[in-house]
């Protein structure tokens, strides 16, 4: 009896052993499947014989960032390093193997001429789960193309018009609260104010809402509008882990947006949108045309869905213009200051410009701030040495092989990756490429040159949207201060400058410190 009952315990032990065996085993295969898939996958390049730095094992091209380089630092370093190789360098987007452009005539093929093939950005989305992420920046295929043709309305010149006295009240306002400042202090950080002057902007015009910040630099949509660029849900491996497995984040429900910068914005758009529709208030700004595409007769598109607007989408669209309105221009105008402080030659005739074109009617209006021409040439310089977005991304949507160059190939699903930063400071494209020099897009310079040596706001279909808003505003703010303040550098300026390693945008790491004086 003892002995069947023993070799009954042998038995199911042995059982168990050959069970615990299997598993490990197979564990062990999943584990050298998966090693063999990652390395083939981050020697992509090199087997295809595409010129590419080694990858980091997580991060793959882009080791260091935010810690030891900025996303700037990694794309100016990686065109200088592969420029005159051939139309594109292999780089890794994370896991991803990618095309990293190193030509202005592939950069045309891609967002202009062969743009059906290169439609998508493939930044990672989750309308389900992240309603904010669901606005055109993201957006991809059929949705963004819809998307795109409802709001394009919203920034003709006709809509930038009506809207133009609103930005100039707030620009008389924004040079009264700099004049108070100086009262305090000539060392002036003139980042933040610039920020708090947009957020007003964008805040009026995209909400239709007093936002106060200039005022109150504590102002709740100053706050919020600084935490929803600046404050990341996740760190490094967690971006690293969505961008390289975006379907796998999305059935784990992975957001991007912070949850008190989703739960005020969507509660600010509801709040707007009920208090016009219950007193019938229209002020044909950009939030009147969201309440427009929510309560059109109900229409489908092909698939039989509806297309109107619901209130999450109004959110997300609101999003995107408050965050791309306000962080963008202002830092363009911190730039554009932090330059002209620089070169008071250049400072001098800007001034003169403002004041003979508000001479000649005693105000600003729309029509003569087309006389700025000057004024438009720093403005465009300035977005060329700094530009905001350095990097333009796109996502190929069929294998595609480079016009000329067999031998390159970008495959379909591969990101692609514009460097316009990086090749705004090309020798080639510009002579003396890290000099300020405005005359580089005097009118007949700007004819004679292709349109994609230039891209700060992208090209083709899907160029910046708000690009038309975005350089009144500035033109609008930086009109007005020059006009009455004189900048120049002090002790506290930092030069060269230093950029921020914590940002995808270009961003200065610790302020634009200006010594200002009354004119």
């Amino acid at each position: 009896m003892l002995l069947l009952l023993a070799a009954g315990f042998f038995y199911r032990y042995s059982d168990v052993m050959g069970v615990q065996a299997f598993l490990i085993s197979a564990v062990v295969l999943l584990l050298s499947y998966l090693l063999l898939r990652w390395r083939r996958t981050l020697n992509y390049w090199k087997n295809a014989g595409i010129p590419c730095e080694k990858p980091h094992i997580l991060m793959g091209s882009l080791a260091g960032v935010q810690s030891k380089r900025s996303f700037c630092d990694i794309w100016e370093d990686y065109y200088k390093k592969f420029r005159g190789t051939g139309p594109f360098a292999g780089f890794y987007w994370f896991q991803k193997p990618a095309a990293f452009v190193l030509e202005p005539s592939l950069a045309k093929l891609i967002l202009i001429r062969d743009f059906n093939k290169f439609t998508d950005r493939g930044f990672y989305h989750n309308t389900e789960d992240d309603p904010l992420s669901g606005h055109l920046f993201m957006l991809d295929g059929q949705k963004w193309k819809s998307m795109r043709n409802k709001l394009s309305s919203t920034f003709t010149s006709g809509k930038m018009k009506y809207m133009f006295p609103t930005v100039v009240k707030v620009g008389h306002e924004f040079a009264e609260v700099f004049g108070q400042t100086l009262e305090k202090d000539n060392i002036v950080e003139v980042k933040d104010l610039l920020a708090r002057f947009t957020t007003d902007v964008i805040g009026t015009c995209a909400f239709g809402i007093e936002c106060s910040s200039l005022k109150d630099p504590n102002a709740e949509f100053r706050v919020m509008g600084r935490k929803s660029v600046t404050d990341q849900r996740h760190g490094a491996l967690g971006i690293a882990f969505i961008n390289s497995f975006p379907n796998l984040a999305r059935r784990l429900h992975m957001k991007i947006t912070k949850e008190e910068v989703e739960h005020f914005f969507l509660r600010i758009v509801r709040e707007t949108v009920s208090f016009r529709e219950q007193n019938n208030i229209r002020r044909n700004d950009f939030m009147d045309q969201l309440i427009d595409l929510k309560n059109s007769p109900l229409t489908k598109s092909e698939s039989g869905e509806s297309v109107n607007l619901t209130i999450e989408q109004m959110a997300a669209q609101a999003f995107v213009f408050f965050g791309a309105g306000f962080e963008t221009s202002s830092t363009t105008m911190g730039f554009a200051l932090y330059e002209l402080a620089q070169h008071q030659d250049i400072q001098d005739r800007v001034r003169k410009e403002c004041n003979e074109v508000f001479g000649k009617s005693g105000e600003f209006s729309y029509e003569n701030m087309k006389d700025l021409i000057y004024l438009d040439q720093v403005l465009s310089e300035t977005l060329r040495l700094y530009t905001v977005l350095p990097i333009l991304n796109r996502e190929c949507l069929e294998d595609y092989v480079v016009p000329d160059n067999p031998k390159y190939v970008i495959k379909k699903g591969m990101p692609v990756l514009i460097p316009c930063g990086a090749m705004h400071r090309d020798e080639k494209l510009y002579p003396n490429p890290d000099v300020f020099n405005p005359d580089n897009f005097l009118p007949e310079r700007v004819k004679e040159r292709d349109s994609v040596e230039w891209l700060p706001f992208g090209d083709g279909p899907r160029n910046c949207i708000g690009m038309r808003f975005g350089q009144m505003q500035a033109r609008i703010g930086l009109a007005l201060l020059i006009k009455d303040f004189r900048f120049s550098i002090c002790k506290e300026t930092t030069i060269p400058m230093k950029y921020s390693k914590e940002t995808f945008l270009i961003s200065s790491e610790s302020g634009i410190y200006l010594k200002v004086e009354r004119v």
